[in-house]
């Protein structure tokens, strides 16, 4: 995972805001946050939570992923996996540790993917790669 910039990112949603002609006590309003909290967030004083991100995301009709990017949650990506890493980043039945696991486990599976599709296994054998093609 990109490590978190808590001031680039309070840069980047302050930009947004600004882009979107939204005032700062607006956009808490309309993403469900405190005014103070908000301000915070955007002097690179608080580190939002992904649900932070993803309601204030909406207010400013971005898309979660890309706050998610900014923040360092996600790593900017090409292909799959990017809506399924949003997805459980966004999920309210679990909490934030528990949604780190999931992505570490996730994250595990790739890698082990990508090896074995990479050619030789340590006893000599090529492993074969397979794609679904009914997608």
């Amino acid at each position: 995972m990109a490590s978190l910039n808590v001031a680039s990112l309070g840069e980047y949603i302050r930009e947004q805001r600004r882009s979107a002609q939204y005032s700062l006590r607006q956009l808490a309003e309309a993403a469900g946050v405190s005014n103070p909290y908000l301000s915070q967030i955007e002097r690179g004083l608080r580190k939002p939570s992904a649900e932070i991100l993803q309601q204030i995301a909406k207010a400013l009709r971005i898309s979660a992923e890309t706050l998610y990017v900014q923040a360092g949650i996600l790593e900017e990506r090409r292909g799959e996996g990017l809506e399924l890493r949003a997805s459980i980043l966004a999920d309210p039945l679990i909490n934030e540790q528990q949604k780190q696991a999931l992505l570490a486990v996730y994250d595990a599976f790739l890698k082990e993917n990508a090896a074995s599709a990479s050619g030789p296994t340590t006893d000599g054998a090529v492993t074969q790669n397979t794609h679904r093609e009914d997608r």
